[in-house]
């Protein structure tokens, strides 16, 4: 009986967390890789691009060009308006607003990699950054544009907070 209720338990939590949008790694057999795993490519990335990084404690690489001049310091609940561009580390281009053109975001919805690095700058800053796949999409990816385990790389300005 108590194993029953234990194979319950264990299937009702699974259900929940898919039902929540979010693939327990033992169900969806995927593993996210360690942040360290990806610095070599990163930094490989880095060099052939000019970009001279700085890593921060979580791992992530980032190079600010433009500290900004604006007054507040994102946080997670901030409302983030941006204008980027996306690209895996071989250059294909996933996401980028076009020029002139803005998105605006909550920090905390955003992947842990921007939740990191923005909060580096001001409004009317600007940042490159390298993401570790697990501070990015980890073993998910993100649809057919960015695979599984792929670190990143984003050029974001921050226009302003809010």
């Amino acid at each position: 009986m108590k194993k029953m209720l234990f194979a319950l338990a264990v299937i009702a939590g699974a259900m929940y967390m898919v039902g929540c949008g979010k693939t327990p790694e033992f169900i969806a057999g995927c593993t996210n890789r360690k942040v360290s795993e990806d610095s070599a490519a990163l930094i490989t990335f880095a060099n052939a691009k000019g970009i001279t990084p700085t890593k921060d404690d979580t791992g992530l690489y980032y190079q600010i060009i433009s500290a900004g001049t604006g007054t507040t310091t994102p946080t997670a609940s901030s409302r983030v308006v941006v204008s980027y561009q996306g690209t895996l580390l071989n250059g294909a281009i996933f996401d980028s607003t076009a020029t002139g053109v803005t998105r605006t975001f909550t920090l905390g919805d955003l992947i842990p990699g921007w939740q990191i690095a923005i909060p580096k700058i001001k409004a009317g800053g600007r940042i490159k950054m390298l993401i570790p796949s697990a501070l990015a999409y980890g073993c998910n990816g993100a649809g057919s544009a960015i695979p599984s385990n792929a670190p990143i790389y984003f050029d974001m300005t921050l226009v302003s907070v809010q």
